[in-house]
C-alpha cells in the first residue's frame, strides 16, 4: 500500500522530512503546494513527479494524493489541516499543531468527521530510544523529577537584534522560544506522565512580542516537572528522569540518541539502541503503518497529548503575556 504525499511549504524541514520518508517503500511524493508557481518548481524539481500547485484546495483535489504533510508557519496549520481533511485527505502537522487548543479541537473534530488520520509530527517521541524510555522508567522506582532543556540560539536572532524581525520571531506567525523549542521538553513529559495538575511559568518577551526564552514548574501528585527554552542561549544540559532507585539521563530530549539510568549504588546500565534511520523517518513510518491498518489515531502522539500539550502552552503563554492573532 503505497501512501502518496503531498507537502505543504518548501523549507528546510520539508526536505528533510521528505529524504527521510523516501527511505520507506510505501512512500511516494506526488504533490508540492507554494504560494509562489517559482519557489514550488524549484523545490520539486529535485523530486522527480510531484506536481506543483498554488492554489492548496487545487491540490487536496487530486485523486493523486492520499496524505498531506504541513510544514508551513504555525499560524497556518489549523486553516490548511481542515481544507485536507475536509477534502478526505490524512494530515501528518509539524508541532505545534495548532496556535492553541481552539484550533487543535476543531482540527481533531474534523478528522473525526472526516474519518481521516490526523497526527501531530513530534519526532522524539517516535524514535527507537523514546520507547526505551518508556519501557524502562519502572526501573527508577517512584519518578520524583522529570527535567528536560532544549535552549538553541537561532541565527535569525542575529538579524532580530539588528531589526529584522524574521518569521522566527515575529508573533504573527505563532512563533517564540516556547512554541519552537519549548513543546520539545512538553510533549515527552505528557506522553511519559500525563497532564500535569499544575503549571508556572516565566520568560523574557522580546519588543517583537515572542518570548526569546522561558522555564516552567510543573505538578504532579507525586512529582515536579522542570523545563526550559531558549531561541537567544544555547544549552548542553541532557534530560534527566530522576527516581528514588535512580536517574534515567537522555543526551538530548528533542533528538534522544543515547539513554543510561545512574543506579543509587554507582552502577550505570547503558540502554541505548542503535537508530538506522533518520530522525524524521520514524515518524513517517508511524503515519504510514497507521494508515495501512486502517486506524485513525496514534497511541503515541495521541489526540489527547498533542491537546493537553496545547492546553499547558496556552497555560503558560497567558501567564508570561504572549498572545497570538488567533487566541480569543
Amino acid at each position: 500500500m503505497t501512501i502518496r504525499f503531498g507537502v505543504v511549504g518548501t523549507n528546510w524541514i520539508t526536505d528533510r522530512f521528505i529524504q527521510a520518508g523516501l527511505e520507506n517503500e510505501d512512500f511516494i511524493l506526488t504533490a508540492v503546494f507554494s504560494r509562489t508557481e517559482e519557489k514550488g518548481r524549484a523545490f520539486a524539481a529535485k523530486y522527480a513527479g510531484a506536481a506543483i500547485y498554488t492554489n492548496l484546495e487545487d491540490m487536496v483535489s487530486s485523486p493523486e494524493v492520499d496524505a498531506v504533510y504541513i510544514a508551513s508557519p504555525n499560524s497556518m496549520h489549523a486553516e490548511q489541516a481542515l481544507i485536507c481533511m475536509n477534502h478526505g485527505k490524512h494530515v501528518l502537522c509539524e508541532k505545534p499543531a495548532a496556535s492553541n487548543s481552539r484550533e487543535l479541537k476543531l482540527m481533531i473534530e474534523a478528522a473525526r468527521a472526516n474519518d481521516v488520520l490526523l497526527m501531530e509530527a513530534m519526532k522524539s517521541t517516535m524514535m527507537p530510544n523514546f520507547s526505551v524510555i518508556k519501557d524502562n522508567l519502572y526501573k527508577l522506582g517512584t519518578v520524583r523529577r522529570y527535567f528536560a532543556s532544549y535552549c538553541q540560539y537561532s541565527s535569525r536572532y542575529d538579524a532580530y537584534r539588528q531589526g529584522n524581525v524574521l518569521n522566527a520571531f515575529n508573533p504573527e506567525y505563532s512563533n517564540g522560544s516556547l512554541m519552537d523549542l519549548g513543546i520539545y521538553c512538553l510533549y515527552p513529559m505528557v506522553a511519559l506522565f500525563g497532564k500535569p495538575d499544575a503549571v508556572k511559568a516565566a520568560g523574557h518577551m522580546l519588543t517583537s512580542g515572542v518570548d526569546g526564552e522561558g522555564s516552567m514548574v510543573m505538578s504532579y501528585p507525586d512529582m515536579d516537572a522542570v523545563i526550559m527554552h531558549s531561541k537567544i542561549t544555547d544549552s548542553y544540559l541532557p534530560a534527566e528522569i530522576q527516581g528514588e532507585n535512580g536517574t534515567m539521563v537522555i543526551d538530548k530530549i528533542n533528538q534522544p540518541y543515547q539513554v543510561k539510568i545512574h543506579y543509587r549504588d554507582g552502577t550505570i546500565e547503558e540502554l541505548t539502541v542503535p537508530q538506522v534511520y533518520e530522525a524524521m523517518y520514524y515518524e513517517a513510518h508511524e503515519f504510514i503503518e497507521l494508515l495501512k491498518s486502517g486506524q485513525r489515531e496514534s497511541s503515541i502522539n495521541s489526540h489527547d497529548s498533542s491537546l493537553a500539550v496545547a492546553e499547558i502552552m496556552e497555560e503558560a503563554r497567558a501567564q508570561i503575556g504572549l498572545r497570538y492573532a488567533s487566541d480569543l
